[in-house]
């Protein structure tokens, strides 16, 4: 990375109070350097990621320990976790709104959220549950997953509870058929829909809340399409919408290379699921700031150590080739292993515990165990992003980017441990007939199977007469009790 000695469009431009750019490629694209700042949070230097929640917890992290033992700086909330049965009462959270006046943010006490916490709001968790066809997007709508069962968001209600919650950072409603392309009629369609449901949201803002500071950001949704497929939309928001616009919500890579240059200084916020480093890095060479990841979640429930680090290490000629991104706790040799899961990773599983206390954990299923592996792999991704930034500032980015996919593996090990039980906002149901998704904990064992069907009452054909002569015992000594 390089700046030009030119006068730069990028950073000439007026300092936003919200998003400076720092330091970008000669060409303005690509890879780039900034700082995210709100007031009454701590600022941000991306590009950074922000971690995905559960209700607004991020799994297997109660808030203390969130708050103590991680350097997590933002989280993505999912509305649709809160809705339940909107339709026929309010929602605990919406009730709860009703009792703290704006700015205060009913969204961070209901979750416990640290205040100096970045919080970002979306309609979907992500990755989203796709929605069945027989609950689309309407004109008005969009497909929710809620604790029982699919129901339909409107797109008022969405824009209601994104400016009266009280989250840092709004995701407008966009029309994403999650799991499901965009045929040419169905882009056309979304992209009118998404322009309705933006105008409606901005409409709203500036009725409520006019030159209010404490507004959330809101960051505008861009199509899963390339842009050239989407100009109406991309025109609108260059020329009406981008004012009140503070950032660009990502679905995919596809929609960067040609997006309008009055929108590349917006942070970009991406809702891609990476599932390794590489990918990370890849989405980080395009130009994404923010990152929702999921990566720490599904290592440590699959018993994995994340140990990959950027730059990635030299390497020893006697060493295996290619390092593995992390191991599996559960493997044999460190049922006595007594180091840490990482030799230079300060987190506060490494430095009290060790593999062979992790290795009895995940064997008995205790949850403690998944909530020292989320410590740990959070701790592993903020070292990773901070040698991102490190290898950006010293202009070698690209080179690291390199030999770390020389270094490294390409995917993670294979889970070692069978994590805890699948919820139901992972997965839908496909129809009659399909596997259990969870294992059952408890069976009958072989030789109780036996038994039961030993002790099982027959049913006798015999005779009154033949029934006392062969089947009942004898008594001795008279009646009983005589």
């Amino acid at each position: 990375m390089a700046t030009s000695d030119q006068p730069d469009p990028l950073l000439s431009a007026p300092p936003s109070p919200f998003f400076t750019i720092l330091k970008h490629s000669p060409t303005g694209r690509g890879p780039r350097i900034g700082r995210l700042t709100l007031p009454n949070r701590d600022a941000i230097r991306t590009p950074h990621y922000i971690a995905v929640t559960s209700r607004g917890a991020v799994p297997h992290l109660s808030q203390d320990n969130f708050a103590r033992l991680t350097n997590i700086s933002g989280v993505y909330v999912g509305l649709e976790d809160f809705l339940e049965r909107a339709s026929q009462r309010p929602p605990p959270l919406y009730e709860l709104r009703a009792s703290f006046p704006t700015p205060d943010s009913a969204l961070r006490r209901f979750t416990a959220l640290p205040d100096c916490t970045l919080c970002v709001l979306g309609a979907r968790r992500t990755p989203p549950v796709t929605a069945p066809a027989a609950n689309p997007n309407t004109e008005s709508t969009v497909a929710v997953s809620t604790a029982v069962g699919f129901r339909h968001l409107s797109a008022a209600d969405y824009a209601e509870a994104g400016e009266t919650l009280g989250a840092d950072i709004v995701v407008g409603l966009g029309d994403i058929p999650y799991g499901r392309a965009l045929g040419s009629k169905r882009i056309e369609k979304a992209t009118d829909r998404t322009i309705n449901w933006t105008i409606s949201h901005m409409k709203l803002r500036q009725q409520d809340r006019p030159q209010d500071p404490n507004q959330p950001k809101l960051f505008a949704p861009l199509l899963p399409v390339p842009c050239e497929k989407q100009s109406f939309y991309l025109d609108a928001l260059t020329t009406d919408l981008e004012p009140s616009i503070a950032g660009l919500a990502l679905y995919d890579l596809a929609t960067l290379p040609d997006l309008p240059q009055p929108l590349t200084p917006l942070p970009l916020l991406a809702f891609l699921t990476p599932s390794t480093p590489q990918t990370l890095l890849h989405h980080i060479a395009q130009g994404v700031d923010l990152h929702t990841t999921a990566l720490p979640t599904t290592a440590s429930e699959a018993g994995i150590a994340l140990t990959f680090t950027f730059p990635a290490p030299s390497i020893d000629p006697i060493a295996p080739h290619p390092l593995p991104l992390g191991h599996p706790l559960t493997a044999p040799e460190n049922a006595t292993s007594l180091t840490p899961l990482s030799s230079a990773c300060p987190c506060e599983t490494c430095t009290n515990h060790h593999k062979a206390y992790l290795h009895h954990l995940l064997s008995a299923h205790e949850m403690l165990g998944w909530v020292l592996l989320q410590i740990h792999n959070f701790s592993v991704l903020d070292r990773f992003f901070e040698g991102v930034r490190a290898a950006m500032d010293a202009g070698t980015f690209e080179e690291e980017c390199r030999r770390f996919g020389e270094v490294y593996e390409t995917a993670l090990p294979e889970p070692g441990a069978r994590g805890p039980r699948v919820r139901g906002y992972q997965f839908k149901s496909e129809g009659p007939g399909e596997a259990k998704k969870n294992v059952s904990r408890f069976k009958v064992m072989e030789k109780g199977r036996e038994a039961r069907s030993e002790n099982a009452v027959a049913v006798s054909d015999s005779t009154a007469e033949a029934v006392k002569e062969t089947e009942f015992a004898e008594k001795e000594g008279g009646n009983v009790g005589a």
